[in-house]
């Protein structure tokens, strides 16, 4: 009987060890593909994990790869704990026959601008928002939400390029950085601008439709978004618990999420809970554990 692996594309280096203990947990081989495999530490011994070097922007060569693999292997799932991925993963899944999410609701999810689009769509709450490709736009979008905004790009994550604006001089100094500096863009240039959504943070780990827990956290000083500390479970009554829960369901059914993990950010302000972020994924750090 072959030997039954789980493939993992890509990794990080705070939960991928955590998926590595996962899948020798059930019993399953581990096996990375990666673009570049030393940047992922927990790949040395002790948790020595079969890597393969292969481009993963590429669907056919990570298929021709699978393919290989399944001669040695009973593949029993493919996953990817980071954003840029996870539709990669999906189609592979829906190629092999595996469960999986739906490549195409992830890619609408990791578009910011389609996400919102789409949750406002809904009416789900979330902040007003604006798309700009150029300093123009950027200073024209901060104008009609009002300071202070945040401005990020409108594909990414880990918070990359990702600062609140409370000034003009603030704003052009990003927007520079974004479009001059060293931020690395997969495609042409799309800034999204956001009001500053102020209150209490939280975040909703979802699996499947299922709520599992909400966390609290607290940041450090702006302009970036670092955490510093986190709570869990987070210390909400029961009525504000469901309100956030009953949201993060409506943000699945907006998206047509449902499948596999999803990360929801909010912040809490005057109005109640505020959608921040919807991600097709787990948290980017070592979250709650039981």
């Amino acid at each position: 009987m072959s030997k039954r692996a789980l493939i993992l594309v890509e990794g990080t280096r705070s939960n991928g060890p955590l998926y590595v203990k996962a899948a020798r947990r059930l019993g399953l081989h581990p096996i990375t593909l990666s673009a570049d495999p030393t940047r992922y530490d927990y790949h040395h011994a002790p948790e020595r994990v079969e890597t393969i070097r292969i481009d993963t922007d590429n669907l056919d060569a990570l298929i021709r790869e699978c393919s290989r693999l399944r001669a040695s292997y009973d593949i029993a799932g493919i996953t990817g704990p980071i954003d840029s991925v996870c539709a990669t993963v999906g189609k592979l899944c829906r190629h092999f026959d595996l469960p999986g999410p739906n490549p195409e609701s992830i890619e609408r999810c990791c578009d910011k601008f389609t996400q919102r689009r789409l949750l406002r769509e809904a009416g789900v709450p979330i902040p007003a928002f604006r798309l700009a490709a150029d300093r123009a736009d950027v200073q024209s979008s901060a104008a009609e939400i009002g300071l202070p905004v945040i401005v990020k790009p409108a594909v990414g994550s880990g918070s990359i390029g990702v600062r609140l604006c409370r000034s003009a001089d603030e704003l052009a100094e990003h927007t520079t950085n974004l479009l001059d500096g060293k931020h690395i863009w997969r495609s042409s240039p799309r800034i999204l601008v956001e009001e500053f959504a102020q209150g209490p943070y939280y975040c909703v780990d979802v699996m499947g439709s299922e709520v599992i827990g909400i966390t609290a956290s607290d940041f450090g000083c702006p302009p970036h978004f670092v955490f510093c500390s986190s709570n869990f479970p987070a210390p909400l009554t029961d009525s504000n618990h469901k309100r956030i829960a009953d949201v993060s369901l409506s943000c699945l059914q907006a998206l047509g999420l449902g499948w596999g993990p999803t990360c929801i950010e909010f912040r809490w302000t005057k109005l109640g809970p505020v959608v921040i972020e919807v991600n097709p994924r787990l948290g980017g750090g070592t979250g709650p554990r039981r």
